[in-house]
C-alpha cells in the first residue's frame, strides 16, 4: 500500500493506492504530518466485520461502484444493455506531482476505464476533483449514474447545511441534523435552480461562523445535479456530488470518454466564515479569468425596473443623465430593444435591433451613454424563443420538447436546442454581430424558464448536452470578444455555480431588489461566492415583487455590500433621495477595493440584526455592515463583536453610513465616541471580545462602520 499525501492551507488529503485495488481516501480534513503511516491511519478507523454483516469489512472507494459489494451509496453505475454493470475499478497507475494526484483505474472484465485528478491548493486548502469514464470495450456503454467522487466525512459532524429557496428568495439555508439513511438534494430543472444550489456544508453541532469544524462541497455544474449524504449503519458517512443524468443521455462508443463536472471542496476547523474565505480565494485565483480580477467592478445601472418594455430614446437619455450624475459607471439596456419585443409574448429569438423602437439603431443611445463617461451593456436571452417570433416560424424544430406531450407553459417561452450546431451557430452570429457593430462592453445573459421536457427532435434527452453547449457558446463569444464581460442571470440566481462562473464574470443574485430580503439572499450567497461577483442593486422605493416600501438609505446601504448597481427609475426619485444615492455610490467606491478583495466574516448578532464584515488581507482595514431588519423586544440593541481583526492592532473606528446619523436619544455609543466625527481609537481585542453597543434607532436601516489601523501595540 502506497500512501499519497497532499498538504495545503492547513488541510491534508491522504489517498491509499495499491496497484490492483480500488483507490481509497484514508483522510481528508485537518492537517497531518507528511510522514503519516497509512497503516496506522487505517487502523485508527477501527474498521472490522461484525455479526449480522459481511465476514470481512468492505472498503469504500472514490467511485463507490457496484462491483465493490458495499451496500451503501452508489457513485458510478454503468452497463451495456443491462450487462457489464458490476465494475470494480482498480488502480493501474498513480502519480504524485506537486499539489496533484493522478489516478488511472480500470476494470478489465467490463472494459471500463476511470481516471481521477485530485488537487489540493497549497494556499486555500480547496480540494478540486475531476473524474472521467472511458468505454474501453465493444458496444455502447450507458452511464446511468456518475458521481464525480464519493468522499468520506468524519461521523462526528452531525449537522447538514443545505441551500434552498425560490424565485426572488434564493440562497436560503436549512440546517438539519444528519440522520440514518440518505440526505438527498436534486435539481431536474435544466439549470442549477432557485431551490437547489449544488452546494452543501457538513459541520458539528457547535460550529458557527467563527469556530468549529466544517466541510463545504460545491459542484461546478449548471444543469441537473444530485447531492447525497449517506449515513451507513456501520457509522461511516459519505458525501457524493455529480451531474444528474437522464435515460440514455450519456452513451459512449468504444474509445469515448465522459468527463464529470468538477467538485470543489474545502475543510475548516475555524468556523463557517473561514470556510467561505477559502472558497472566495479559490474563486478569485482559480475560477475567474485574470482580466475580470484585474478590473475595477463598475457601478451598474440597469433599465429593467425603470422602463420595462417601454423604450423611449428621450427618456433613456434623461435616465442616463441622472445615472452619470450620481456616479454610475455602466449603463445596461435590458429586455425590449429587439424584434417585435414590446412585451414578453413575442420577438424572443429575433436578435435584430427593432426599427420600430430604434429607427436609427442603438448607436445614438450608445454614443450618448459613452459620451457621459459610462460603459454600455445589453441584455440577451439566447437559449429561449417565443412561439410568436420569426425564428420559431422559420425553425419550429429547433426547440426542445416531446412530440407527444404539450409544452408546459412558462413565460410564453420555449427552449432552443442549442446543442444542435445550426442553432448555436445562429446565436453566435447574431450576438457576435451586435457586439461587433456596437461599443458594448457587457452582456447580461438571462434564462427565464426551466427545461420541462429536454428532448431533441429525435426524442433523445439533451439536458447534459444543453449545458455543455452553453459553455461552448459562451467560450466562443469570449474568444471573439475578450473585452466583453458576461453576467449569468437566470430569473435571478437560478444559474449560480462555479461551472458557469468559469465562463462569466458576475452573477445576478436575485430578481428581488427588496433590501430586507436582499440582506438574507446576499448573506446566503456569500457562503460560496465572493462579494464582487454578486450583483446587488438599489431598487425602487416600492418593490414591485414584495410591495414593501423602504428608505433610500436602507436600499443603498444594502446594495453597497456586493457588486453595486441601480435598477430604479431615477426620474421619479426626489432630489433628496438622489443626493443620498450619490453619497452611497461614493461610499461604495471609497471602499470598493476592500469589499472586493478582503476576507468576509458573517456576524451572528441576533435574529433581528444581520451583519457581515470585510477585513483587508493584512488586517489593517475593515468595513462592517449591520442591518437592523426589524424591531426587537429589548429596548437596547445588542453589542456587535467585530470578528476578524488583529487583536494587537489599534483601529480608528468611524460610522460611515448613513452619512447623517442621529440616535433616538443622547448617550449612544455613536455620540459618546464621536463616531460620526473624529472617531475613536480602540484595540482589535476590545472590538472583538467586548464589542460595540449599537445606537438606539429605527429598524429597516443599515449602519456601516469603517476601521483603519492606527498603530500596532508593542508587547
Amino acid at each position: 500500500m502506497e500512501n499519497l499525501i497532499l498538504l495545503g492551507g492547513g488541510a491534508s488529503l491522504v489517498v491509499a493506492v495499491k496497484l490492483g485495488s480500488p483507490p481509497a481516501i484514508l483522510h481528508w480534513g485537518t492537517g497531518l504530518p507528511d510522514d503519516v503511516d497509512a497503516r496506522v491511519l487505517k487502523a485508527l478507523a477501527g474498521h472490522q466485520g461484525g455479526p449480522g454483516s459481511a465476514d470481512v469489512f468492505v472498503e469504500a472507494s472514490l467511485a463507490m461502484e457496484a462491483g465493490l459489494g458495499l451496500l451503501g451509496p452508489s457513485g458510478v453505475v454503468v452497463h451495456r444493455n443491462g450487462q457489464d454493470w458490476g465494475s470494480r475499478f482498480v488502480v493501474t497507475e498513480a502519480t504524485l506531482e506537486g499539489d496533484r494526484i493522478y489516478l488511472s483505474c480500470c476494470d478489465d472484465h467490463t472494459k471500463v476505464g476511470l481516471t481521477y485528478d485530485l488537487r489540493l491548493d497549497a494556499v486555500t486548502g480547496v480540494l478540486t476533483i475531476q473524474s472521467a469514464l472511458t468505454n474501453l470495450g465493444e458496444g455502447l456503454l450507458e452511464i446511468a449514474e456518475c458521481a464525480t467522487a464519493v468522499l468520506p466525512i468524519a461521523n462526528h459532524l452531525t449537522d447538514i447545511i443545505g441551500f434552498t429557496g425560490r424565485w426572488a428568495l434564493e440562497f436560503q439555508r436549512e440546517r438539519v441534523k444528519r440522520f440514518a439513511g440518505i440526505y438527498l438534494r436534486e435539481s431536474r430543472r435544466g439549470r442549477t435552480s432557485h431551490d437547489g444550489l449544488p452546494a452543501i456544508i457538513l459541520c458539528s453541532d457547535t460550529t458557527d461562523e467563527v469556530q468549529g469544524e466544517a466541510y463545504g462541497l460545491h459542484l461546478g455544474w449548471s444543469g441537473n445535479h444530485r447531492m447525497r449524504v449517506d449515513s451507513l449503519h456501520d457509522g461511516r458517512v459519505f458525501a457524493g456530488l455529480g451531474a444528474l443524468l437522464g435515460p440514455g443521455e450519456i452513451r459512449l462508443k468504444q474509445g469515448q470518454t465522459f468527463h464529470a463536472p468538477t467538485i470543489h471542496a474545502a475543510y475548516s476547523r475555524d468556523g463557517l466564515s473561514d470556510l467561505s474565505q477559502r472558497f472566495h480565494a479559490h474563486v478569485r485565483s482559480q475560477i475567474l479569468r485574470p482580466e475580470t480580477r484585474a478590473k475595477v467592478r463598475p457601478v451598474h445601472y440597469n433599465t429593467w425596473e425603470a422602463v420595462f418594455f417601454d423604450h423611449d430614446l428621450g427618456r433613456l437619455r434623461a435616465i442616463a443623465d441622472r445615472a452619470a450624475a450620481v456616479g454610475v459607471e455602466r449603463f445596461v439596456l435590458d429586455d425590449g430593444w429587439f424584434g417585435s419585443r414590446r412585451d414578453d409574448t413575442s420577438g424572443l429569438g429575433d436578435w435584430y435591433v427593432s426599427a420600430d423602437v430604434y429607427p436609427e439603431g442603438l448607436k445614438p443611445l450608445i454614443d450618448y451613454v459613452t459620451g457621459l463617461g459610462m460603459e454600455m451593456g445589453i441584455w440577451f436571452e439566447p437559449e429561449m424563443v417565443n412561439p410568436d417570433s420569426d425564428l420559431y416560424r422559420a425553425h419550429p424544430d429547433w426547440v426542445l420538447g416531446l412530440a407527444h406531450v404539450e409544452q408546459v407553459p412558462f413565460r410564453n417561452q420555449l427552449v432552443l436546442d442549442i446543442a444542435r450546431p445550426e442553432v448555436s451557430d445562429y446565436l453566435f452570429e447574431r450576438i457576435d454581430a451586435i457586439l461587433r457593430d456596437h461599443a458594448i462592453g457587457y452582456v447580461k445573459w438571462d434564462m427565464n424558464r426551466d427545461i420541462s421536457h429536454p428532448g431533441d427532435h429525435q426524442g433523445y434527452q439533451r439536458s447534459h448536452a444543453q449545458v455543455q453547449a452553453l459553455y461552448a457558446l459562451l467560450e466562443r463569444l469570449r474568444v471573439a470578444h475578450p473585452q466583453v464581460e458576461f453576467e449569468s442571470c437566470a430569473s435571478g440566481g437560478a444559474r449560480a455555480d462555479y461551472g458557469v462562473l468559469s465562463y462569466t464574470d458576475r452573477i445576478w443574485t436575485s430578481d428581488s431588489n427588496d433590501a430586507l430580503d436582499r440582506q438574507d439572499i446576499q448573506r446566503g450567497a456569500s457562503y460560496f461566492f465572493p462579494l464582487e461577483v454578486l450583483g446587488a442593486h438599489v431598487g425602487p422605493r416600492r418593490c414591485h415583487i414584495t410591495g414593501r416600501t423602504l428608505s433610500m438609505a436602507m436600499r443603498a446601504g444594502t446594495a453597497m455590500i456586493g457588486h453595486m448597481g441601480l435598477e430604479l427609475n431615477l426620474l421619479e426619485e426626489s432630489e433628496t433621495e438622489l443626493a443620498t444615492l450619490k453619497e452611497a455610490i461614493a461610499c461604495h467606491k471609497a471602499h470598493r477595493d476592500l469589499l472586493h478583495t478582503g476576507n468576509l466574516v458573517r456576524l451572528k448578532i441576533s435574529d433581528e440584526l444581520m451583519g457581515m464584515g470585510v477585513i483587508a488581507q493584512d488586517q489593517t482595514e475593515a468595513l462592517y455592515s449591520i442591518a437592523i431588519m426589524r424591531s426587537q423586544v429589548q429596548r437596547l440593541l445588542p453589542r456587535v463583536l467585530f470578528h476578524g481583526l488583529d487583536p494587537d492592532m489599534t483601529y480608528l473606528v468611524k460610522l460611515v453610513w448613513p452619512t447623517k446619523f442621529r440616535s433616538w436619544s443622547a448617550g449612544s455609543s455613536v455620540e459618546a465616541l464621536d463616531l460620526t466625527g473624529a472617531g475613536q481609537v480602540m484595540t482589535g481585542r476590545l472590538l472583538q471580545e467586548v464589542g460595540l453597543g449599537l445606537p438606539l434607532t429605527a429598524p429597516e436601516q443599515v449602519l456601516m462602520f469603517h476601521l483603519r489601523a492606527h498603530a500596532r501595540l508593542i508587547a
